[in-house]
Formats: structure tokens, C-alpha cells, sequence
């Protein structure tokens, strides 16, 4: 396995107190000789526009079927289209509408990620359950999974009482700096389930604790919460913050934790990945930079974009911004690879995430199109990865990405959506060779 040089500097912290240090490779891979993994099957396109129900595809998760492997499913974000359900082969299974705002006035439900907790203990037994945030309305929803239910495999279990996440009242939750980015977590010394959430707009992360409560339903209770740097020391000693909307901060929402240790890798989209116990306990580290990290930016009002001035040469060289989508490769002997989706130049980069060698990284790669099929992956917001046999379709497992602008699009003058099946073998020989 490659071992990158490295470099460090010092951060400024004005939201909390947290250290960095931050490995940056010293030389990049041309992105161009980056192999190329294609899909094996896609999902119906989504459009987010009136006809189409406001659908957006955004993240996967996936769950597997130990006693039928083949008849495992894939568990989607669709924002304000709700969830999708989709099997191995791509098809729909089930949609599950998202809720409405408590008045006309009020903001929708808009389901943003999702994950799993698998063997909970509920009230009417153990579940397995797919957790989404209702960015909409400040909240997480839980569906237990079982297949063979009529109407589909997912059952609503929220507790209606739930209380918004980030949320004083409805006005604050109409302002939308909700529940954003989504990590489930079991701690193995405890048996006990939680969610890492991020606040949309904002940089803080909430540790819950997920609680059954009466008949069958689930809720949640938080733990406590962590503020992640919005102002960095550059080596220069200048102040950097990335460009954003007057008012904005640089928020995560690519998360997700490693079982084996309880680490919590978790995407500041402008800044880069950060490595934090998933207790939010601890100092937070960078373990790699995106490569417009140090550029300044200037909001310009009218185009509502950011106009960047020169390079100083402080960011990375293997993620361009937005960083997205993050999964983990398990492995049984510890080895595996986080996964990041670096949505500026539509790539995949891999790191180490064996103890002792954790954030080195390891090659990357593309999603791309088939000659006759599906197209690839582009400004990717989800990913999920499941390194475990799926039957004969994928008996090396499977990594799901979302695609930002599917070709369907092209033919219907909309932007389409949609879910990407990827082989995980074809995956696992790309990082190899």
C-alpha cells in the first residue's frame, strides 16, 4: 500500500476547540488515468420538478437479506419524493411518500440521507430499521424493514412524539438549518444504537441515542453535540474561510462510521473529510483537504455563485469540491478503504482504514458509462457499499452511487436523477492494480 508524504499547519478554530492536523499528499494522480468501473444497472430516472413529484435521488443505503442474499434491497433518498425502495435489479419496490409540514405554509417533508440499524430492540421484538433525515421537518423517521409486508417492505415506526433535531419551533424549522447529513452507529460495548446528524447550513453534529418506546415505535434523545471549525489558520497565518451565501457556514453531510473502532468520518463538503470518535469526544482531525481549501472566494449577489481568486497551494490533491458521498469497504481482517465521492471532478478516492495506517490514501477511480447501457456518475451526493455476497448478481457486493445528471435528462430537456448498481469486485480490482 502507497505511503504519501505528508504535511501539517495550524487551524484557527471559532466554533470550537478542536485540533487539526492534516495529511496532505505531496504529488497528485493524474485524474485521467483514473480506471473506470461501469454499472451494471440503473434506476428510473427522478425529476425534480412538479410532474415529476419534487423527487431528487440523494443517498443509498443497503440493506441485505441474510436468509435470501438475492433478494436483498436498496433503500433511497428522493428529498421531497419521499424514500424509494428499489431491488437487485434496479426495479422499484416500494415508494414511500414523505411527510407534509403541519400547515400549508410550512415547509415540506424533504428526506435528505439514509441509513441502517440492524437488530434493534424494539417493543414487539428485534428489527431491522432504515433511518432517514426529514430535512423538511427537522426530524428523523424510522422504517422497519420486512419484506413480505403488504404494501411493501417499509413500515413507518416514527414515534409521533419525536422532537425536531436542531429546532426551537416551526418558524426555525421553516429557516431549514435542520437535520442534514445522517451516520447510524451500534457501540458494540453497549448494544446501544445511535445517529450522528448534521445540521444543514451550519457546522454542528448531534450525537442521538435511539429509543424504542411503546408499541413499537422508535424515537430519539440527544447526547450531545459538536461544532466543527468554520475558520482555519493557513501556513501563511492569514484566516480562510470558504466562500458561502452571507450567513452560511460550511456544513457536512457525507458521514459515516467505522464499526471496528467507533471512528466517525464525516464531510465538511468545502473543506475536506474529518476523523472524530463517534462519542464526539476527543479532538477532531482532517484527514485529507479539498484542493480549494485556502482559495478565497467572493459571494457575487447577482449570480449567486462564488468567484475565486488564485491557488495559494494549501488544499489536497485527490477531492475537488463538493466532498460528498462516504462509505466504508469492511473487511474481516480490518483492512477496507473509506470511500469518498469528490463531486467537483466526478471521481471516487479510496483511503486506507486499517488500524495503524487509517487516511492513507489508496487510488481512486470513476463511475462510468457502459458502450450499451447505463451512463456513469456525476457530481455524485450518495454512496453505499456493502462488501458481503449478494447472490449470483453480486457475489463480491455491491457499491450503489447516486447520479447528479442521469441521461435521461437529455432526452426530456429536465434535469434527471437516478442510482447507479455497481459491481463491488469491479471496484476491488480497480483499487488493486
Amino acid at each position: 500500500m502507497a505511503s504519501p508524504l505528508w504535511r501539517s499547519f495550524a487551524v484557527s478554530v471559532v466554533t470550537a476547540s478542536v485540533a487539526l492536523t492534516c495529511a496532505l499528499p505531496a504529488s497528485a494522480e493524474d485524474d485521467d488515468v483514473l480506471p473506470a468501473v461501469s454499472p451494471r444497472v440503473e434506476t428510473a430516472a427522478l425529476f425534480d420538478d412538479e410532474e415529476g413529484g419534487n423527487a431528487d435521488a440523494d443517498d443509498p443505503a443497503i440493506w441485505r437479506n441474510a436468509a435470501r442474499p438475492e433478494e436483498s434491497l436498496v433503500v433511497a433518498t428522493a428529498k421531497e419524493g419521499g424514500l424509494r425502495v428499489y431491488d437487485l435489479d434496479a426495479r422499484l419496490v416500494q415508494s414511500v411518500a414523505a411527510p407534509a409540514g403541519p400547515g400549508a405554509e410550512d415547509a415540506p417533508g424533504r428526506f435528505n440521507n439514509v441509513d441502517l440499524v440492524q437488530g434493534i430492540r424494539l417493543s414487539t421484538g428485534k428489527a431491522d430499521l432504515a433511518v432517514t433525515t426529514d430535512r423538511g421537518n427537522d426530524r428523523l423517521r424510522f422504517y422497519r424493514i420486512a419484506p413480505g409486508t403488504a404494501g411493501g417492505p417499509l413500515t413507518d415506526v416514527t414515534d409521533p412524539a419525536a422532537a425536531p433535531v436542531f429546532s426551537a419551533d416551526q418558524a426555525e424549522i421553516n429557516e431549514q438549518r435542520t437535520a442534514y447529513g445522517l451516520a447510524t452507529w451500534t457501540d458494540r460495548s453497549t448494544g446501544r444504537s445511535y445517529a450522528l446528524v448534521s445540521q444543514r447550513e451550519r457546522t454542528t453534529i448531534a450525537l442521538l441515542e435511539i429509543t424504542a418506546t411503546a408499541g413499537g415505535k422508535v424515537g430519539y434523545r440527544t447526547v450531545r453535540t459538536l461544532d466543527l471549525p468554520s475558520s482555519f489558520r493557513l501556513p501563511d497565518g492569514t484566516s480562510w474561510s470558504p466562500c458561502a451565501e452571507p450567513g452560511e457556514l460550511p456544513q457536512v453531510e457525507g458521514m459515516v462510521v467505522d464499526p471496528a473502532n467507533g471512528t466517525l468520518y464525516a464531510g465538511q463538503e468545502d473543506v475536506g473529510i474529518w476523523r472524530v470518535s463517534a462519542t464526539l469526544t476527543g479532538t477532531p482531525r482532517l484527514l485529507d483537504t479539498v484542493r480549494e481549501y485556502g482559495v478565497e472566494g467572493t459571494y457575487d449577489e447577482a449570480t449567486e455563485e462564488c468567484v475565486s481568486g488564485d491557488d495559494p497551494g494549501y488544499g489536497g490533491t485527490r477531492l475537488t469540491a463538493d466532498v460528498e458521498g462516504l462509505t466504508l469497504i469492511t473487511e474481516d481482517d480490518g483492512d477496507g478503504y473509506l470511500l469518498a465521492s469528490s463531486q467537483g471532478d466526478n471521481t471516487f478516492a479510496a483511503y486506507d482504514r486499517e488500524p495503524g495506517e487509517a487516511g492513507e490514501y489508496e487510488g481512486g477511480f470513476r463511475v462510468a458509462a457502459t458502450a450499451t447501457g447505463p451512463d456513469g456518475s456525476e457530481e455524485c451526493d450518495g454512496a453505499a457499499a456493502l462488501d458481503a455476497p449478494l447472490g449470483a448478481k453480486y457475489p463480491d457486493g455491491l457499491l450503489v452511487v447516486q447520479d447528479g445528471h442521469d441521461d435521461a435528462g437529455d432526452a426530456t430537456d429536465r434535469t434527471a436523477t437516478n442510482f447507479k448498481f455497481v459491481d463491488l469486485g469491479d471496484v476491488l480490482t480497480a483499487l488493486d492494480d
